[in-house]
């Protein structure tokens, strides 16, 4: 017997439509690529996404067509998540930081119909737009009187003068929501980069949980600032849990630097911020260099790499910001995890919550997950097992676009599919999970695994160090063991014995890094994590002293 509901497709456009009927007058605040700041509202939103979808509708683009973005966080490129997914064709947001090459190659892989860019990525497109023979529209991101003048890209036009004769009455189309509704490119540290391909349900249920008190927590009384890029991976949901929610959207444009986020959280009263741990490391370089304080940001998420336990830290006793550690990835749309303590840990010492709060956190309603052993079998939740973590999900992949590489997924005993993240973890009694490492970065020293990421939380925690990264390097003795390469402060002065001695006492003398490496910069990958794989490179001429 089936139940008698009423059936309605979990579409992306149902997000603007609700938002527009029941938040029109909440706030979308935007610092443009020009500089000022723009100012609208949901109402205002879901008008001009309409006027783009009519403009899709002309050019005569195919349901499924693919219609790119090189832009930053902003009110245009919020229009193009609703007018693109919500008329039925799919978004593909490109990372701008990818070389041109790759960008090339991504373009065509993924036929683009359509590409509009913020002006400040003009080098970028005029790199690439004469390889790129699927796109037929080249917009640029700006006013009719901002257009790029001999920008060399025939027929380019500006976005406002592309949408600005059409038509704001537009019927949003019905059809399965199992459709396609966007797609991001992983970025491709191995071979060329895959495609996850996301649905209309996948991201609908993925807004739903994304807002939950226990993962980001968000509501109508919220001004949130999502620094963490709608290039990647949906700026983390955030473009869909907002309009869910009607809270107040404010958009950093380009300006990432640590002054800029400030002087933006309290002009805007901003309560929730998402990022990676180099930009509020940004952040928190500002606020603490001029004595500053926050008056209205009380929680931040941080995910995209491990959050040193110093920069929680930081947050919480000396600014009283909660963090919330967050896990995800790309294939995962992205969120699987966040770090939010239970009833029971409430009454735990300050010491005791921090050890809890500094891991990933719990799976999400939505996502399951496990840890398995080289032959598969599951490891218990004791908190001290490592293994392979797997994951499955309605918001997660079960193939890459255009199947490329074969399916990823795992089948266990049943027969059902796990996506294989990459990463080992370990998870305790409580479900809370805990990365360790990635799988190819992990350390194995005399059979012993030792996690670079409890290497670099500790080297990160010294105050003369801005970023550390460790690696394992070739031992005749004990296979490998580690090192930490450091890039200091501005100003700061650090010795190799004086680091090697602040180890002492916060993890096994046999895990204590054998040396310390300075360099100028640790590499850093488009999406903000450390190139492990450029550092080694760098590093190959090393040896370990006394070899």
């Amino acid at each position: 017997m089936l139940g008698l509901m009423q059936s309605q497709p979990l579409l992306i456009s149902s997000l603007i439509e609700f938002a527009e009927r029941h938040h029109g007058d909440a706030e979308i605040v935007s610092r443009r690529v020009e500089g000022d700041i723009h100012r609208y509202t949901y109402r205002d939103l879901s008008r001009r996404s309409k006027q783009l979808a009519n403009v899709l509708d002309g050019m005569g683009l195919q349901f499924s067509d693919r219609v790119a973005s090189l832009a930053w966080n902003g009110y245009r490129h919020m229009e193009m998540y609703f007018g693109v997914s919500g008329s039925g064709r799919v978004l593909h947001t490109i990372n701008p930081r990818l070389h041109p090459d790759q960008i090339a190659w991504i373009v065509n892989h993924a036929e683009d119909q359509v590409l509009c860019f913020d002006t400040s990525f003009l080098p970028l497109v005029q790199a690439v737009h004469a390889r790129c023979p699927s796109v037929k529209k080249w917009v640029a991101l700006c006013d009719a009187d901002k257009l790029p003048a001999d920008s060399g890209i025939p027929g380019l036009v500006s976005y406002e003068a592309w949408i600005g004769g059409a038509s704001s009455e537009y019927a949003w189309p019905v059809f399965d929501e199992n459709s396609a509704s966007s797609m991001c490119y992983t970025s491709g540290t191995t071979g060329n980069p895959k495609a996850a391909l996301y649905s209309h349900r996948s991201t609908t249920l993925h807004a739903y949980a994304a807002a939950l008190p226990d993962v980001m927590n968000l509501s109508a009384r919220d001004s949130v600032l999502p620094v963490v890029p709608m290039f990647h991976v949906n700026a983390w949901g955030i473009p869909y849990s907002a309009p869910l929610t009607g809270c107040k959207l404010v958009f950093p444009g380009p300006a990432l630097d640590g002054k800029s986020v400030y002087e933006l959280i309290e002009a805007e009263g901003v309560t929730f911020a998402a990022g990676v741990p180099t930009v509020w490391q940004m952040l928190l370089n500002h606020v603490k260099a001029g004595g500053l304080k926050f008056s209205t940001l009380n929680r931040t998420v941080i995910g995209g790499s491990a959050c040193p336990p110093a920069m929680i830290h930081a947050f919480q006793d000396e600014f009283g910001v909660s963090v919330l550690h967050a896990w995800g990835m790309t294939e995962m749309s992205p969120l699987g995890t966040l770090c939010t303590l239970k009833n029971k840990h409430l009454a735990l010492p300050r010491d005791g919550q921090m050890k809890i709060l500094q891991k990933q956190g719990r799976a999400i309603y939505g996502v399951d997950m496990k840890i398995v052993d080289s032959a598969g079998n599951e490891l218990p939740w004791d908190g001290k097992s490592y293994g392979d973590l797997l994951v499955k999900g309605p918001w997660i992949v079960a193939d890459y676009y255009r199947s490329e590489g074969g399916s990823p997924l795992v089948p266990d005993a049943q027969g059902r599919g796990w996506f294989p993240t990459g990463d080992v973890a370990t998870i305790d009694a409580d479900g809370f999970m805990q990365i360790t490492d990635r799988s190819k970065d992990v350390i194995k020293s005399g059979g012993e695994w030792i996690s670079s990421i409890d290497i670099e939380n500790i080297a990160m925690a010294h105050p003369a160090i801005a970023m550390a990264a460790c690696i394992g390097m070739p031992h005749p003795k004990w296979d490998e063991r580690p090192i930490i390469a450091v890039a200091l402060k501005p100003g700061a002065e650090v010795s190799r014995e004086e680091l090697l001695a602040f180890y002492e006492g916060k993890t096994a003398k046999w895990q204590v890094p054998d040396d310390v490496v300075f360099v100028d910069a640790i590499p850093i990958g488009a999406t903000g994590k450390m190139l492990k794989a450029k550092l080694r490179e760098q590093l190959k001429d090393y040896r370990l002293p006394g070899l």
